[in-house]
């Protein structure tokens, strides 16, 4: 079997990239880490780009299905996968996944449908069944029999019933709207207890998968004497259709069934008949009135749609059936969820215009127009929002950044329903601007000018230049030097603080004034200059000459 399931995952296994869409398509049970599809191949990239720029399987909070093998390019089975456990009632059994990579950021989106492979028999709620039918019921009457169950699809699932032989009943098998298929027995001859106060038959269900399933269930028939005539309901379906806000303990609707004998074989008792165990916590009949009452919160996202069989018996055994029909009308109950998949942070503030600087998916389980979601984003910054596919969107640079007028953002996203009055959630991005090295230094003067006596000591302060640079942190750090030449000899400058001081006492005799040429450099490499002009003043330091 295990080798008959990667055979159909080779097989089967398609891809689609259109529009960033991968699809894939795997029999249930693989086990784990069996392959799903050659996400390598199918993006078109290469096995060190998958690793380079960290290519994953996307967590979204739900269970996770499947992982990516970095080393071979694969997505492969997380766990093994029971197609009827995860979507016993959908007829397409579609797993979604994200696959996100980054440098440059992008996202993928894609769903692996799990194909259903004959792997459980038909079976019925009770091994034995119990039927009492009057002895006075005329031919022709019909008595419906709990139905089998087979979480399969398609020709897997249960296509058909048998009965054994009998010359009193024949199996009538009709099919409903919904394509499901319900059996009856149908009384073909006359009863008669005391001839035969008991019947015995085998009623089984089939599928019609490869190979064939089946599975029996018993039916006891127990012939009642009296009692000629069975209850009638008034109508032979009942339709109602309620919120899903609806308090617990609201009346839904009346059922009512009379029955033309005497009593006591004419009281009535009302009770839901083969209700699902999942329903049968919902809704409650009143035995005595037929009134049917919720009993829990009902949910449109989980059930919008009930039919229930509601059984009228009467003192001597005789029933009758009547379906109830419960449409759940959907009300906008559920907030539009914010989902934010990656965020690119800090962001250098010469990054391109069209840089996508996040990604995020909103999505509503409401139906409709309440569950039809628009975004939007705050006003007043260089961003914009782009809707990418489905309900996937993205924030790209609208306009270049710059960190000296703005160092940071809080971008909020908004995401409202359809519904009245509409629902509304938000999420903030906190984006902060990295700084580039963008700004020169500035003096806070292009020239200076000092006067100093001559024969001042060495480390005499001539003056201090200061430059500040706009940029932050290294790129805004500047560091001072003079230009080469005889002035190196004469002055010195602090490369931190700017102060220049002498190297060597100056001589009026000898020059009485200097240019100095100052440079100021930042972290980031870029300068500005500016000059100082030295007077050097005359002192009476030389005697006269004869």
């Amino acid at each position: 079997r295990r080798q008959r399931a990667l055979l159909w995952a080779v097989l089967l296994a398609a891809w689609e990239a259109a529009w960033g869409q991968l699809r894939y398509s795997v029999p249930e049970e693989m086990p784990k880490g069996s392959f799903v599809g050659d996400v390598a191949k199918d993006l078109g990239l290469q096995l060190p780009a998958l690793k380079d720029r960290d290519a994953h399987v996307f967590d979204t909070g739900r269970t996770r299905y499947f992982f990516l093998d970095l080393q071979k390019g694969h997505l492969s089975m997380m766990e093994q996968v029971d197609r009827e456990e995860i979507c016993a009632a959908v007829a397409k059994c579609v797993l979604n996944f994200e696959i996100l990579v980054k440098r440059p950021m992008n996202i993928y989106k894609g769903e692996v449908e799990i194909i259903d492979i004959n792997d459980n028999p038909p079976s019925f709620p009770e091994r034995r069944n119990v039927l009492e039918i009057n002895e006075n019921t005329a031919p022709g009457a019909r008595f419906p029999l709990e139905r089998a169950h087979d979480p399969d699809i398609g020709v897997n699932s249960l296509q058909n019933y048998e009965c054994s032989e009998s010359s009193y009943f024949t199996l009538d098998v009709k099919t409903g709207g919904d394509g499901v298929k319900y059996p009856e027995l149908l009384l073909v001859k006359s009863l008669d207890r005391e001839q035969k106060a008991a019947h015995h038959l085998i009623l089984t269900a089939t599928d019609n998968g490869s190979p064939v399933k089946s599975g029996s269930t018993t039916i006891k028939i127990i012939v009642l004497d009296g009692n000629d005539n069975a209850p009638e309901f008034t109508q032979s379906v009942y339709k109602v259709t309620v919120r899903e806000d609806v308090a617990v303990g609201s009346r839904v609707l009346q059922v009512t069934a009379t029955d033309r004998d005497e009593e006591p074989n004419a009281e009535v008792k009302y009770s839901f008949f083969q209700i699902p165990e999942k329903f049968d916590k919902t809704f409650k009949v009143d035995p005595e009135s037929g009134e049917i009452v919720i009993t829990e919160n009902l949910n449109f996202e989980e059930h919008e749609f009930y039919e229930l069989i509601v059984q009228a018996r009467d003192a001597g055994g005789l029933s009758s059936h009547s379906k109830v029909l419960i449409k759940v009308v959907d009300v906008n109950n559920n907030v539009p969820e914010i989902v934010v998949m990656s965020v690119f942070t800090p962001v250098p503030e010469d990054t391109p215009v069209g840089t996508v600087i996040a990604i995020f998916s909103v999505q509503d389980r409401d139906s409709g127009a309440n569950g039809e979601v628009q975004c939007s984003m705050s006003d007043s910054h260089p961003f914009r929002l782009e809707k990418s596919f489905d309900n996937y969107y993205r924030v790209v640079t609208a306009e270049l950044l710059d960190r000296e007028k703005v160092s940071e953002y809080n971008v909020t996203v908004r995401a409202a329903d359809g519904g009245s009055p509409a629902l509304q959630s938000s999420a903030v991005l906190a984006l902060r601007v990295l700084d580039v090295n963008d700004n020169a230094p500035v003096f806070a003067e292009e020239r200076y000018s000092a006067r100093l006596s001559e024969n001042n000591a060495a480390g005499a302060l001539v003056l201090t230049v200061r430059a500040t640079d706009a940029d932050w942190g290294q790129n805004a750090r500047v560091r001072y030097r003079l230009a080469e030449g005889r002035v190196l000899q004469k002055f010195v400058v602090d490369a931190e603080r700017g102060m220049i001081t002498l190297q060597e006492a100056l001589d009026f005799e000898d020059i009485r004034s200097y240019v100095l040429l100052v440079e100021g450099k930042d972290g980031g490499g870029l300068v500005a200059h500016c000059k100082v002009e030295v007077e050097v003043l005359d002192v009476n330091d030389n005697a006269p000459e004869v």
